[in-house]
């Protein structure tokens, strides 16, 4: 079982050293996946312990004075690392303390006192430290000082074109969740504890089970045909979603993702639910009055269930 840790104070977690990953990791997308399957073979080879050192928040994010979409909760990404067979997963809180170390003792307390480093993999654009004064240069020049091998994992292409984070956040924007999903190597979720609402959805015939996104920004926003993951199952219930500010009805200052499951008899409160964007429908629209917005609703569950490719006598069935 992976062990996390998140100071840069503390014991060597790796006695006999480690074979270490370091980046964001948002998404943990099929160039993340390969790099890590490369620590944890070396780390096998060398036998030591595979480890991944990331951030949260996200760097990026922390310097931005706008909100940063995200691909993937902190949860969803330890539990990525603990999937792709990390003994270790340091995520270091990246704050003021963090921001202004200068990067020849984030090596030393990071990399070499915290873990043992033996090998050390990063992507070639790495930059670390105060001011991103690192790069690999400097990161090899302190590995030869401090014993410790540097491995640049070359870029991961897909239709020759590389694979990144920023990529997928642009086509989950236009609402390309196939392309999105090639990138990813498995569909775009995400996840969350089911919480009470208004229960409006409840009066216009369509339930919803509602998750708040609150601190995590979503790259996508509207309305889409969806597949539902109840606990700890896969992603097959079929249902409708939206995920924004409801403009209609009780607007909300922060983004809400609201899930209409077709067919669904069941109390959902409480439950930690998964859900997977299939296909967008449109975006969030204002509507005059519920009448309007029942009609759309409606619209928007037949096209879903078509997209879904659910029986068409069902959904004759539930609009009658």
């Amino acid at each position: 079982m992976m062990r996390l840790s998140r100071d840069v104070a503390g014991p060597c977690l790796a006695p006999g050293g480690s074979v270490i990953a370091v980046g964001a990791f948002d998404g943990l997308h099929r160039g993340h996946q390969a790099l890590l399957a490369q620590v944890r073979a070396r780390a096998q080879a060398l036998g030591c312990a595979p480890a991944a050192v990331s951030f949260e928040p996200l760097p990026r994010a922390y310097f931005s004075k706008e909100p940063v979409p995200r691909l993937s909760s902190v949860r969803e990404k330890l539990r990525g690392f603990d999937a792709a067979g990390m003994a270790h997963a340091l995520l270091l809180r990246f704050d003021r303390a963090l921001t202004s170390m200068p990067p020849e003792d984030f090596v030393r307390r990071v990399l070499v006192e915290r873990l043992g480093a033996r090998e050390v993999w990063v992507g070639g654009d790495f930059r670390f430290g105060h001011k991103r004064a690192g790069d690999v240069a400097l990161l090899e020049q302190l590995g030869q000082q401090w014993g410790f091998a540097v491995r640049v994992m070359p870029p991961v292409l897909l239709d020759g074109a590389r694979v990144s984070a920023s990529r997928i956040r642009m086509l989950l924007a236009a609402g390309e969740f196939a392309g999105a999903t090639a990138l990813l190597g498995r569909p775009f979720v995400i996840e969350g504890k089911v919480e009470y609402g208004n229960q409006l959805g409840r009066e216009l015939g369509y339930p919803t089970a509602n998750i708040h996104l609150r601190e995590r920004v979503s790259p996508v926003h509207g309305i889409f045909a969806v597949r539902v993951g109840l606990g700890e199952g896969e992603c097959s219930w079929p249902g409708v979603a939206s995920l924004g500010i409801r403009p209609t009805v009780n607007e909300v200052a922060e983004p809400l993702l609201e899930v209409h499951l077709f067919d669904f008899e069941g109390d959902l409160y409480g439950q930690r639910m998964a859900v997977e964007f299939v296909a967008k429908l449109r975006d969030e629209l204002k509507f005059d009055g519920l009448d309007a917005l029942k009609a759309q609703i409606d619209h928007d569950a037949r096209s879903a269930r078509e997209i879904l490719g659910m029986n068409p006598r069902l959904i004759e069935a539930h609009l009658n």
